[in-house]
């Protein structure tokens, strides 16, 4: 059987970058240099063995294109979650998500890290 291990992003403040995952739900893992010099920052989520790795090459510009590139977490209660993200000073988009969840379309949401990748939020019980 193959496995699904972990993602690598590349990031440009690896400091910010940490704070919001950790805001998300992540907990930071080890943190190391990898033998090309590039500092490496291990992020999980409790109860999930894959894991998002966050990669800051100091040379290396880092560039996300909209809507190309993003990762998906599912809640169990994406209003109280999205809630509680806004309370940490993130921005839930699309505008008018409470209107929509209510009005009983699709709960799905998105928040944007640091360097432009977009995380979905869905809605799992």
């Amino acid at each position: 059987m193959i496995q699904f291990l972990h993602t690598r992003i590349r990031v440009s403040d690896p400091a910010a970058s940490i704070e919001f995952y950790k805001k998300v739900g992540f907990e930071p893992g080890e943190q190391k240099k990898s033998p090309q010099g590039n500092e490496l920052a291990f992020m999980h989520l409790p109860g999930n063995d894959h894991f998002l790795e966050l990669t800051y090459s100091p040379d290396y510009k880092v560039e996300v294109p909209e809507d190309l590139v993003h990762t998906a977490v599912g809640v169990a209660n994406i209003i109280n979650y999205c809630d509680e993200l806004e309370k940490a000073g993130i921005e839930i988009w699309p505008e008018g998500w409470r209107e929509k969840f209510s009005s009983g379309e699709r709960k799905m949401a998105f928040i944007t890290d640091p360097d432009g990748y977009e995380v979905e939020i869905l809605e799992r019980n």
